[in-house]
């Protein structure tokens, strides 16, 4: 065992600076391609909500209780994509006519924040944020006449979310990914998918979706795919499981009757020719 030391060389972190920001705007029951957020300037956390209701007993506190916590943030930024307008009560009505107080639509939002420390200031690493079932509240904007002393508006929109659901966790709208403590080809595969890349749009995976993709790049979780034929029914997995799978589907379906093992599946009915089984698991140690 050894004893605690603070401010350690190398240890000695702090969180500076905001960038990549991205928007996603939802439609069709999913997240869209993402959009580049050019001119950010902020990105603000404020959750609320996790208030204390002390309960006293026997003349003393007793216990606590904590109330749901929301998550709230706020966007500073000089412009904002045009693809942000319906997020925030715009709608062409005509070409370059445009009529605000329209619904307000829901959108998923990412940006990434830097870590440096004492040894390699900000090359040390950086947090993606990812927030999920955003929606903006209108906020005032102050038009004023050039002067010997100009400068940008500056605008803002403060946002609320609805948590979606987390794999082994309460719903949350926020996903935070710290660049340090995964491998570099997990983080490269996540950020193809976030920013995009050659043959892929970006776009906004669910929680679930982060998961499996760390998890794939880093080898602790496998992913295999098959093809049924409508006569086979024993798969057979490049790796080993570690129990049972975390999901199995079959023409994007999930799929029951079958038996796991710890390198095989088997299905009770052969699954039919030129359907797709995807069988996701977690890879044994």
């Amino acid at each position: 065992m050894a004893a605690l030391v603070w401010d350690d060389t190398g240890n000695k972190l702090f969180e500076t600076g905001t960038d990549r920001g991205v928007l996603y705007p939802y439609a069709s029951s999913a997240y869209g391609a993402g959009v580049a957020w050019d001119g950010l300037r902020s990105f603000n956390e404020s959750p609320t909500g996790a208030e204390e209701t002390a309960l006293y007993a026997n003349n003393g506190k007793y216990g606590s209780l904590r109330s749901a916590e929301e998550f709230e943030f706020t966007i500073g930024a000089y412009t904002s994509p045009e693809a942000f307008d319906e997020c925030d009560g715009t709608k062409e009505i005509a070409t370059g006519a445009y009529a605000t107080q329209q619904n307000r639509k829901m959108f998923g939002f990412s940006a990434r924040t830097l870590v440096g420390n004492d040894t390699d200031s900000t090359d040390y690493g950086y947090k993606i944020h990812l927030c999920y079932g955003a929606t903006a509240s209108p906020t005032s904007r102050e038009h004023s006449t050039v002067n010997d002393s100009p400068e940008a508006e500056e605008l803002s929109w403060e946002c609320k979310t609805t948590p979606v659901p987390v794999p082994g966790g309460k719903p949350s709208a926020h996903l935070i990914i710290r660049s340090w403590k995964i491998s570099a080809e997990a983080l490269a595969a996540l950020e193809a998918v976030l920013y995009g890349d050659a043959t892929h749009e970006p776009r906004l995976p669910l929680p679930s979706e982060v998961a499996e993709i760390v998890g794939i790049a880093d080898g602790s979780i496998g992913k295999d795919t098959f093809t049924g034929d409508g006569t086979t029914t024993e798969f057979t997995l490049t790796k080993t499981s570690d129990g049972d799978p975390i999901s199995v589907t079959v023409d994007g379906v999930a799929a029951t009757g079958y038996t796991f093992a710890t390198n095989k599946i088997t299905f009770s009915t052969a699954p039919a020719a030129s359907k797709s089984i995807v069988v996701i698991y977690n890879v044994a140690s």
